[in-house]
């Protein structure tokens, strides 16, 4: 009979969720305020060179070419309406991509991109627009530390997300070599298991039937392990990583390659609900957690023997 991974209990599902919740927090609260204040420094270049270039943003139609077309003024050109308009949200009300032969072959996409802006333009950070007038030095230096406070808040939240995915991923990365004696060897798309890696090795984010795993591991029995790391910073934000995206790509797999053949887990770390894991878990997911990475180092062991 195949070796399977343990189901765990809500008893060690809460001893779990407390142990990684624990860490979570221990991180955040050492996370060093330099990263803010380094997005912080970048930005408020950006803004004041905008604000000065543009006269205020009296001359913005007339400057907002070279704006769309640097990745920081970007940023400070997006932050200048309340809330902040996405990149997506911009590109699609104007119409344009903003890459430069676009621009150059469709000049007016400039205007109605500032259009755009001007029509959700934050009146208190700048309310020498409405009132037609010029800006005090007060007025201006509040409008540029508020602008600038509210990019360094996003990049920062940015930051974590893409952070934690990396140190997570290359976390579990070094335990299957280091301690299970796996290699790893390059991604690639798989849409059988004879594309999948040889027994023993391990590979990176790739395609497998259609959707994507962070991890694919071809156990020493021959079965594939697929593997999701997720980082939850939230309770919400936990039932969408797991329970309406890990385990549904993990049904998805079971349907399509088979049970014999897959072995689909998740590897958390974060904030997670005990019942929300008990849902993934009935639904053909097995649960592992970057802090205590031992079981799924015995259960690869495990197949050796198989």
């Amino acid at each position: 009979m195949q070796a399977q991974p343990n189901k765990w209990s809500e008893a060690e599902f809460d001893s779990f969720v407390n142990g990684s919740l624990s860490l979570w927090r221990e991180e955040r609260i050492s996370e060093p305020l330099e990263i803010y204040e380094a997005f912080f420094e970048q930005y408020r270049d950006a803004v004041e060179t905008l604000l000065e270039d543009s006269v205020d943003l009296s001359m913005l139609k007339d400057r907002a070419k070279s704006y769309l077309l640097d990745q920081d003024l970007f940023y400070a050109f997006r932050y200048l309406t309340s809330p902040a308009i996405s990149e997506d949200d911009l590109k699609l009300l104007a119409n344009s991509t903003f890459s430069k032969v676009q621009l150059e072959e469709d000049p007016d996409a400039i205007a109605r991109a500032v259009d755009v802006v001007y029509m959700g333009l934050d009146r208190n950070r700048f309310p020498w627009i409405a009132e037609m007038r010029e800006p005090t030095e007060s007025e201006k230096l509040a409008a540029t530390i508020a602008t600038t406070a509210l990019i360094a808040a996003n990049r920062v939240q940015t930051y974590r997300r893409k952070m934690d995915k990396v140190n997570q991923e290359e976390s579990v990365k070094r335990h299957l070599e280091e301690d299970g004696g796996l290699n790893e060897v390059p991604a690639r798309t798989i849409n059988n298991l004879s594309q999948a890696p040889n027994a023993g090795e391990f590979c990176g984010e790739s395609k497998v039937a259609g959707r994507k795993a962070d991890i694919v591991i071809r156990l020493w029995d021959g079965r594939i392990m697929l593997c999701e790391c997720k980082v939850s910073n939230s309770y919400t934000n936990s039932v969408k990583r797991l329970n309406n995206d890990a385990a549904v790509k993990a049904e998805t797999w079971l349907n399509e390659l088979g049970a014999a053949n897959v072995v689909p887990c998740a590897i958390l770390s974060g904030a997670y609900k005990t019942h929300n894991l008990m849902e993934a878990q009935e639904r053909g997911l097995f649960i592992f957690w970057s802090h205590s990475l031992s079981p799924l180092i015995s259960f690869i062991n495990q197949t050796r023997q198989q």
